[in-house]
C-alpha cells in the first residue's frame, strides 16, 4: 500500500473516531458511534499492517490474532458489572505498551548511532530505523522529549490503572491511603523524574529512563491510592485521559500521524470529562488527580432517628397507589443485574397509566453512562431516562421515589453537613418526595462508606435484600 493510500486511510479513520466521539454523546446515537469507531479501527489498522516499513507479518498477523483471541473471550466473560474493572484494566495496556515503545525506541537509537558511527550508510536502514537515521541535533532531542513523556505518563498509566482496577474489583481496600506528607512525597517524586529527564536529554543514557519509570510507577499507585471510591468514576475517566496523553507520545515517536490524532482525541476527551464529572461531585479536578488535595474537615454531622423495613407488600401497595414514580439506579443494580426486572416493573406500571421515569446522576455506578448502558440494555424507552438537572425539582410532586442501590448520589448529606466527604455535591434530592423506598442489601454504607441520612428520614423506608430478588418480589404484587 502507497504512502498516499496510507494517509487518505487514516485520514478517514481521524473522521471515523471523531464521528464516533459525538455519537456517543448520545444514547440515541451511541450505537452508531460505536460502530463508526469500530470501522475506523478496522481501517487504521489495516492501513497501518499493509503501510510501507510495516515491518514482518510472521510476528505482526499471530500477534493479532491471539490478541483479538483474547479480547473477545474477556469482553463475552465480562459482565456489565466488571465494566469499570475491565477498562481501567484496558488502560493499564496502553500505559504499558507506551513505556515498552519509549524503551525500546531509546535501545534503537543507541544502536543506530553507534552503526552510523562506525560507517553504517543511512541507506542500509529501513523503517523505524530509517527515520531514527536521518534525525539529528534538534530532532533528535525532540525525539528523547518525546520517548521521556511516553515512558513518563505511561507508567504513571500503567500502575495508576492496576490500582484503580483492585479498587474497584474489591481487592483493594477503596478508603483513601492518606500517607503523612503525601503532597509532599508526591512533588519530591516528580522532581526527581525532571533531574533524571535533564540527564537523559544530555546524555544519560538509559539507566537514567528506567529510574524514570520505576519512580512513575510509584508516582501513579500512590497518586490512585490516595483517592477513595467516592471518586473513583472520576478516576476511570482521569486515567483514560492519561492513557490517550499516552498514546499521542507515542505517535509522536514512532511518527504515526493517526496515533496521534487519536491520542489527542481520547486524552482531551477524557479531561473533559473527568472535569465535568468533577464539577457534578463538587470536586476540585486538581484535588482530585493530585490525590484528594484538600477537602472538607473536622467531625461528621451526628444522625437521628432509625431505619424502618418495609417488605414487597407494602413497597408494592405504595406503587400501585402512586400516580407519579421515579426509580434512581445506582451500582446495586448492576451488581444483581437487575435491569430487566426493573424494565418489566415500569412497563406494569406504565401500563397501569402512571408516570414512570429514571433519574440518572451523571457519577451514579463507577463508569460514567454506567446506568444508561443498563437500562438501554434492558430496553427502557430513552423518553423515561432523565438526567440529574432535568428532574431533580420534580421530586417535591413526586408520590414514590425507588433507589435500587445507590448511595451518595441521593445523599442529603452533601447539603446539609459542611463536613461530609461528599459536602457541596450535587445530589438526587429524593427526601422531598412523599415516599422513599430504598432497596440495599443491607444496613452498611456501602463502597464509599460514606453514611446516609436519607435512610433515617421518616418519609423514608429500607427494602432489604438482593436487587433483583428484590424487584422480582415486587412484581408478583404489581400486575
Amino acid at each position: 500500500m502507497s504512502i498516499g493510500l496510507v494517509t487518505a486511510a487514516y485520514v478517514a479513520a481521524a473522521v471515523l473516531f471523531i464521528l464516533s466521539l459525538g455519537g456517543l454523546s448520545s444514547q440515541e446515537g451511541a450505537k452508531r458511534g460505536v460502530w463508526y469507531g469500530i470501522v475506523g479501527m478496522a481501517l487504521a489498522m489495516t492501513a497501518t499492517i499493509f503501510g510501507p516499513g510495516a515491518g514482518s507479518f510472521g510476528w505482526m498477523i499471530p500477534s493479532i490474532v491471539i490478541g483479538a483471541v483474547i479480547g473477545a473471550i474477556v469482553a463475552q466473560k465480562v459482565e456489565m458489572t466488571g465494566m469499570p474493572q475491565l477498562v481501567a484494566a484496558l488502560h493499564s495496556f496502553v500505559g504499558l505498551a507506551a513505556v515498552l515503545i519509549g524503551l525500546n525506541a531509546d535501545i534503537e537509537l543507541t544502536r543506530v548511532q553507534e552503526l552510523m558511527a562506525a560507517g553504517a550508510d543511512i541507506d542500509s536502514f529501513a523503517g523505524f530505523a530509517g527515520r531514527l537515521a536521518q534525525k539529528e541535533g534538534a530532532e533528535i532531542t525532540i525525539l528523547l522529549v518525546e520517548v521521556f513523556l511516553g515512558v513518563f505518563i505511561g507508567a504513571v498509566t500503567f500502575t495508576g490503572s492496576i490500582i484503580a482496577y483492585g479498587k474497584l474489583n474489591g481487592k483493594i481496600d477503596g478508603k483513601a491511603l492518606t500517607l503523612p506528607g503525601r503532597h509532599m512525597i508526591n512533588i519530591a517524586m516528580a522532581l526527581a523524574c525532571a533531574g533524571l529527564a535533564y540527564l537523559y536529554f544530555n546524555g544519560g543514557g538509559i539507566w537514567t529512563l528506567l529510574l524514570i519509570m520505576m519512580i512513575a510507577f510509584v508516582i501513579g499507585a500512590h497518586l490512585v491510592m490516595a483517592i477513595g471510591g467516592a471518586d473513583m468514576p472520576v478516576v476511570v475517566s482521569m486515567l483514560n485521559s492519561y492513557s490517550g496523553w499516552a498514546a499521542a507520545a507515542i505517535g509522536f515517536t514512532l511518527g504515526n500521524d493517526l496515533l496521534i490524532v487519536t491520542g489527542a482525541l481520547v486524552g482531551s476527551s477524557g479531561a473533559i470529562l473527568s472535569y465535568i464529572m468533577c464539577k457534578a461531585m463538587n470536586r476540585q479536578f486538581l484535588s482530585v488527580i493530585l490525590g484528594g488535595f484538600g477537602g472538607p474537615s473536622g467531625p461528621a454531622m451526628e444522625i437521628d432517628g432509625e431505619m424502618i423495613a418495609a417488605d414487597a407488600d407494602t413497597v408494592a401497595s405504595a406503587l400501585n397507589d402512586a400516580d407519579s414514580v421515579v426509580i434512581v439506579p445506582g451500582y446495586g443494580m448492576a451488581v444483581a443485574q437487575a435491569q430487566q426486572s426493573v424494565s418489566e416493573l415500569t412497563r406494569r406500571l406504565r401500563a397501569q397509566g402512571k408516570q414512570v421515569r429514571f433519574a440518572i446522576h451523571p457519577v451514579a455506578g463507577r463508569l460514567p453512562g454506567h446506568m444508561n448502558v443498563l437500562l438501554a440494555e434492558a430496553k427502557v424507552p430513552y423518553d423515561y431516562v432523565l438526567e440529574m438537572d432535568e428532574i431533580n425539582d420534580d421530586f417535591p410532586s413526586t408520590d414514590v421515589v425507588m433507589i435500587i442501590g445507590a448511595n451518595d448520589i441521593v445523599n442529603p448529606a452533601a447539603q446539609e453537613d459542611p463536613n461530609s466527604p461528599i459536602a457541596g455535591m450535587p445530589v438526587l434530592e429524593v427526601w422531598k418526595a412523599k415516599q422513599v423506598f430504598i432497596s440495599k442489601r443491607g444496613a452498611g454504607t456501602g463502597y464509599s462508606g460514606i453514611e446516609n441520612p436519607l435512610f433515617f428520614k421518616d418519609n423514608s423506608r429500607m427494602f432489604y435484600g438482593d436487587a433483583k430478588a428484590s424487584m422480582d418480589a415486587l412484581l408478583q404484587f404489581v400486575k
